[in-house]
């Protein structure tokens, strides 16, 4: 990670790519820190890839929104895994994050469905595929 703020990032990647609200970013933040914990032990200095982190968005907005998850992601700018990942080679790209050799953008873009994993969860169960 860089010298600067992660306030001073967000505000960079901002004025860069106005698709993605501040909270995005907080939220991104979040997430990985999320999927840090649960595939590396929390150990910070270790790296997740674009699938761990995805797993990581779908952990906390379902824990942290519920059924509003879909809709608060969406008022951000987060409609699919492709928009997570731009979010954090937005960062990358300010010199707040760094990135592997082997990573990606195109890691992002091959997740899940936001529509189905924010919103199945929620379904009545006469609504859900079977075995759901």
């Amino acid at each position: 990670m860089a010298d600067i703020s992660f306030e001073e990032a967000v505000a960079r990647s901002f004025k860069l790519d106005p698709r993605y609200q501040p909270g995005a970013y907080d939220f991104v933040r979040e997430a990985l820190h999320i999927a840090v914990k649960k595939f590396r032990g929390g150990d910070e200095a270790q790296h997740v890839s674009g699938r761990e982190l995805l797993e990581g968005v779908r952990e906390h907005a379902l824990k942290e929104y519920g059924p509003m998850a879909l809709t608060i992601l969406n008022q951000w700018g987060i409609y699919r895994g492709i928009d997570v990942g731009t979010i954090v080679y937005n960062l990358i790209t300010v010199g707040y994050f760094g990135k592997s050799d082997g990573d990606s953008l195109e890691d992002f873009d091959d997740g899940y469905d936001f529509e189905e994993a924010f919103t199945k969860p929620f379904l009545p169960k006469s609504r859900r595929a079977p075995g759901a």
